[in-house]
């Protein structure tokens, strides 16, 4: 089983980043998809959520209008466009995957700077 994160970086505030998770070695379809944030010193925090189908989703109240959240079943990714970026956005964002069993990915670094 894998999640492979990736998109992250270095950013402007004000900018865009699109994070993407590639799944491997489970039935995709079958797990409702997460995207988390753990910034230094804090706890990780949800900051949105897909349903199986991709007919749902869910954000944090901070990133509300600003974040979107969608999937492709058929590519087995799922992604994260993230605009109208702002310092304290800043943290390793993580994929999840929740089903029978609960899977997570490596995580990769968004830093949003002048």
């Amino acid at each position: 089983v894998q999640l492979v994160e990736s998109g992250g970086g270095l950013v402007q505030p004000g900018g865009s980043l699109r994070l993407s998770c590639a799944a491997s070695g489970f039935t995709f379809s079958n797990y409702v998809m997460s995207w988390y944030r753990q910034a230094p010193g804090k706890e990780r925090e949800r900051v949105a959520a897909i349903t199986r189908d991709g007919g749902m989703t869910n954000y944090a109240d901070s990133v509300k209008g600003r974040f979107t959240m969608s999937r492709d079943n058929a590519k087995s990714t799922v992604y994260l466009q993230m605009n109208s970026l702002k310092p304290e956005d800043t943290a390793v964002y993580y994929c999840s995957a929740r089903g029978q069993q609960i899977y997570w990915g490596q995580g990769t670094q968004v830093t949003v700077s002048a």
